[in-house]
């Protein structure tokens, strides 16, 4: 692997370089696997649909926090090692959102159709409609499983030391349990409008604040030996962050535009994800507005006339609202937690690069 420099600018870390050297990383990687597949006579389609997911959009989020993280921790020198642990992250979450796509039955992601709608289509011939499905379903697992094993394997061939591999092995398998527990608590509570903003909260804690933010911070800096008082104090900026990131998923979920956010605005709302959004408004609602978001919020055929009166529901309580300004409390958390840090500087002003990216979105 060839050695290179960590990506330090004025202005903090390159977080594009970041983005371009990942990318590199997951590239080759595919790139001799799809190899492998032709020498071995295997299904070509496979790598090929990956690639495709993998490569076109994305916010390479986790993979940024993941050489921050590093950073932070004094990490300097030879970043390539890094860089592929960072990769694998990225592999890892292609694994999280095929499945994901699956258990919601989304027909996009990234504004592109989702895998099992492509492997459906690329499976339909000499099948009903129904049988296609079924199969596009069956083998985005098996892709998405892949994933998983393949985000194995480019952490184990990251030519770490044994010392790296026996700090940051517990973090990603934390990781990996936290966000498995966020997604059965968020599958499970789903079609239930529900007055719990605790709940709705600690869906958030574990499938995003965690996963997205903490962990990947924390498995950077699990590869150098990080003093307590750095995971500290990422742990006190991520936390709140990953709240907040989530929080304006939720509202992109349901007022974002499709066209930038690359996902249809009816999917939470057929699927009646219990979002915080959601609690407060069932909380406020009048015996009229709740009947409407009962009768409304988890209906799979839910029409653009519905979704535009459940609209009306969550901007009449001021749930919108109210969660604008949790989002606002979160963020300026997450940037108290810097100051006076014990981090490098390019590390604290990346991070607070990344918040506003985070909260700012609109996609």
């Amino acid at each position: 692997m060839t050695a290179i420099p960590a990506p330090l600018t004025p202005f903090g870390l390159d977080l594009p370089g970041i983005r371009r050297a990942v990318d590199a990383v997951l590239t080759d990687f595919l790139h001799h696997k799809a190899q492998a597949a032709v020498e071995n006579r295997l299904p070509g389609e496979v790598t090929q649909i990956l690639g495709d997911f993998l490569l076109t959009g994305g916010k390479r989020l986790r993979p940024a926090l993941c050489v921050t993280g590093w950073h932070a921790a004094g990490g300097h020198g030879d970043i390539s090692p890094v860089l592929q642990v960072a990769a694998s992250l990225e592999m890892f979450h292609a694994f999280c959102l095929i499945h994901d796509d699956v258990m919601d039955q989304s027909a996009t992601r990234r504004g592109r159709p989702t895998i099992h709608r492509t492997l459906t289509q690329h499976h339909k011939n000499g099948r009903t409609a129904a049988a296609a499905e079924r199969l596009g379903a069956g083998t985005a697992i098996l892709i998405g499983d892949l994933a998983l094993t393949w985000a194995d394997e480019l952490l184990h061939t990251a030519g770490l030391t044994p010392g790296q591999l026996s700090r940051v092995l517990p973090v990603i398998d934390t990781m990996r349990t936290e966000v498995m527990y966020g997604q059965y608590l968020d599958v499970t509570a789903a079609s239930r409008p529900t007055v719990d903003v605790e709940q709705a909260l600690r869906i958030v804690r574990y499938k995003t604040a965690k996963y997205t933010i903490e962990r990947p911070l924390h498995i950077g800096a699990a590869l150098n030996s990080t003093p307590s008082a750095v995971r500290e104090a990422l742990s006190a900026y991520a936390l709140p962050l990953g709240e907040a990131f989530q929080l304006r998923d939720d509202l992109l979920s349901v007022f974002g535009r499709p066209e930038v956010t690359g996902k249809p605005t009816l999917d939470d709302l057929r699927e009646g994800k219990h979002t915080v959004l959601l609690a407060l408004a069932t909380q406020r609602a009048t015996d009229t507005q709740r009947a409407n978001l009962d009768h409304l919020v988890g209906d799979p055929g839910l029409d653009d006339d519905g979704a535009a009166r459940i609209r009306e529901v969550l901007e009449a309580t001021s749930a919108r609202t109210s969660v604008e300004s949790m989002i606002a409390t979160r963020y300026e958390q997450a940037l108290a937690a810097l100051e006076n840090a014990p981090l490098p500087p390019a590390a604290a002003i990346t991070l607070r690069r990344i918040a506003a990216l985070a909260v700012e979105r609109t996609s």
